[in-house]
């Protein structure tokens, strides 16, 4: 790698959209859309096209550290502060499996009181980070997850069994490539994911994003003793089919959780491609460095009146951002318009009205 001497500098020629892109990411739309309507028939209901099964929502604070050094002081982290923050913990899938089928996992940040210029058609004072487990994303781009989200539709009205004998599967062949390489196989991570505890494991934003005058990647990273106690210790689902949820409900019943909010620069496009989500950026040469802590206080995680709200009212977009922080590379210029285009097809298939918060208290105790 032929590293820089310093972090590469954001200038809005550095995305390459490919000449179908738009075809492409209207074709992610229209699978993505025929998946929700499937499970919406089924349940009664519509639910996330991705991460639909919730495992607790918490309200807290994101604390910006004082004394960053200048790369680091950039966009929402350019002034040390306090910011309340929702966050949503979610199982993968877009339906509502029992947790024997356990895939990745997601977890969803809002940021409020958040000042500053906003992407076009954002106007509330909020920020959102939508990250996953795994550093990368199985697809590189728009086009790699067109094919995945084909099968993914197509697998849809599999029984549930099926699903939770391809999780293990899954599972079982990472945990070779792991032996073999080190590190998992990204893939096989998105569909058998290791039943580890959800607040004791990072997650990531995988695909990259401005982060002022850079380029950067960003992740949550788990810091309170108590989770470190369960980071890496299997959480066997048995016969509980919501069992990630009662771990975590049960942990902030008596214990606040705290995650390191780390940043990792961009030092060379070629090394580290911003269109190519699946490419995982050498930790070794650019480290993820802490830029803020992220607080969940003890509560009560899934009220009744919250799990509504969540589930039924609140999106999380990668469109939701400050100029700042705009999503970059092909995946995320997909995300930016799949989850508009799917978060409007649940609210009005629910008729419920879509509403950005602009404050916290507006998210129920």
């Amino acid at each position: 790698m032929t590293q820089t001497s310093h972090p590469i500098r954001y200038h809005d020629g550095i995305e390459t959209p490919a000449p179908d892109e738009a075809e492409t990411i209207a074709k992610i739309i229209a699978s993505m859309t025929r998946e929700s309507e499937k499970t919406a028939d089924r349940y009664g209901h519509a639910v996330r096209a991705s991460h639909a099964k919730v495992s607790g929502v918490a309200v807290g604070t994101l604390e910006i550290l004082p004394g960053l050094p200048a790369e680091l002081r950039q966009g929402l982290f350019a002034e040390p502060g306090t910011h309340p923050v929702v966050v949503r913990f979610a199982q993968g899938p877009g339906e509502y499996l029992k947790d024997s089928v356990s895939t990745h996992r997601g977890m969803a940040i809002k940021v409020f009181d958040v000042e500053g210029e906003k992407l076009p058609g954002h106007g509330a004072p909020t920020q959102d980070f939508v990250l996953a487990t795994g550093p990368v994303f199985p697809n590189p781009d728009a086009k790699g997850f067109l094919g995945s989200m084909k099968q993914l539709e197509a697998g849809t009205g599999a029984p549930e069994g099926l699903k939770a004998a391809v999780s293990r599967t899954a599972r079982a062949l990472d945990s070779v490539v792991k032996g073999v390489t080190g590190t998992s196989a990204p893939l096989l991570d998105f569909f058998g994911h290791a039943p580890l505890h959800p607040l004791a494991e990072p997650y990531y934003s995988q695909a990259a994003l401005r982060y002022g005058d850079h380029v950067a990647k960003i992740a949550a990273f788990p810091a309170g003793a108590a989770q470190g106690a369960l980071a890496g210790k299997a959480l066997d689902p048995g016969d509980d089919p919501d069992a990630f949820r009662h771990a975590v409900l049960s942990f902030l019943k008596g214990e606040a959780a705290t995650f390191e909010i780390r940043v990792q620069l961009c030092l060379d496009l070629d090394a580290m491609p911003v269109e190519d989500a699946s490419q995982r950026w050498d930790e070794a040469e650019s480290p993820y460095r802490t830029v803020a802590r992220l607080v969940l206080p003890a509560q009560d995680g899934y009220s009744e009146a919250r799990r509504r709200y969540a589930d039924d009212v609140l999106a999380f977009r990668p469109a939701h951002s400050l100029a700042a922080h705009r999503p970059l590379g092909s995946l995320m210029r997909a995300r930016l318009k799949t989850y508009e285009a799917l978060s409007r097809f649940r609210h009005e298939r629910n008729h419920v009205a879509e509403v950005e918060p602009a404050s916290v208290d507006q998210v129920p105790a």
